[in-house]
């Protein structure tokens, strides 16, 4: 009876500690329903999509080449490049993140062209930032265009998952209408290419990045909580990749799809991609409402004037 009574009260303990460790991360929230765009799209392999960028040694492919595990340790990070640049399109990649202690491990998802465009380089960013909290992860949107770096255009939310324990879909929209940043095909926020924002909205061919890499110098309070390197490797996995619209040829020459009209035969620029869906505004409002906690356009302490979109 002693034996019963002990197994008994262990089990209610963990119990216990179950409830206590889900109630500390805050609510549990069930996304509203929305279109899968990740379904509309194909799945490409590792080495169909991207190039080692750096760290080799910390990248390996996995899965017959439809996964690939990216590490940081403290030798170095490590990333993968696309092997195309694209005008725009839709970009998607799965990705698990590492558990634990990640306190300035950053995982960036992300198009650029700073290697081409040094001085005025269009970006569109997915940043996953480890926090000093032990599980909680940070989600940082941001874009610049025609080198437009020094306006911070930065949003970050609570995600309403633990993104340790499974894979997660991030997704980027762009194209010449507006820029969506998805998570679970949840759009979190929409860019609407308009005059106010027209000369920062990135326009030239970009590259596709994944990457995880020590951001301690910015990520946690100004380096107040550094990657601790007794915790490594950090180590994150990436499938269900997709990469999908217009390809800028080495010779620049002018793409053949076309950026002007909405037109059916362009379709990441075309009708269907130029708006939210009525679920998809819902799905928007509802992440933007429970799960943003700053936005650059009510930093009123950093911007004395807000930027012109902020007003729009």
């Amino acid at each position: 009876m002693a034996i019963f009574h002990h197994n008994l009260f262990f089990t209610s303990f963990l119990i216990f500690c179950k409830i206590l460790e889900v109630y500390s991360r805050g609510p549990v929230y069930t996304p509203p329903d929305v279109e899968r765009l990740t379904d509309r799209f194909s799945r490409l392999s590792v080495n169909q999509s991207y190039n080692v960028s750096f760290g080799g040694s910390n990248v390996h492919v996995t899965n017959n080449g439809t996964s690939v595990d990216l590490s940081l340790d403290k030798s170095s990070g490590s990333g993968l490049v696309s092997k195309n640049k694209f005008y725009y399109g839709f970009f998607s990649a799965s990705i698990k993140l590492p558990a634990g202690f990640t306190s300035g491990v950053v995982v960036a998802y992300y198009l650029s062209n700073a290697n081409v465009f040094p001085h005025n380089h269009d970006e569109i960013d997915i940043e996953l930032l480890g926090h000093e909290k032990r599980r909680d992860w940070v989600l940082q949107t941001n874009i610049y265009g025609n080198g437009s770096v020094s306006t911070g255009r930065e949003e970050k939310f609570y995600l309403w998952f633990d993104p340790t324990q499974s894979f997660h879909d991030y997704s980027i929209l762009w194209n010449n209408h507006h820029i969506l940043f998805l998570v679970d095909n949840i759009p979190v926020r929409e860019v609407i290419h308009n005059n106010a924002i027209s000369t920062a909205y990135p326009s030239k061919p970009m590259s596709v990045y994944t990457t995880i890499w020590d951001g301690s110098e910015w990520a946690t309070h100004g380096g107040k909580y550094p990657v601790d390197y007794q915790f490594a490797p950090f180590l994150i996995s990436m499938t269900g990749i997709e990469m999908e619209g217009c390809i800028s040829n080495q010779k620049n020459i002018a793409p053949s799809c076309s950026r002007r009209s909405l037109t059916s035969l362009d379709p990441i620029d075309g009708e269907q991609f130029a708006k939210l869906s009525s679920k998809q505004s819902t799905g928007l409002e509802w992440a933007r409402r429970k799960h943003m906690f700053y936005s650059y356009c009510q930093d009123k302490n950093r911007y004395k004037v807000l930027p012109p979109e902020c007003n729009v």
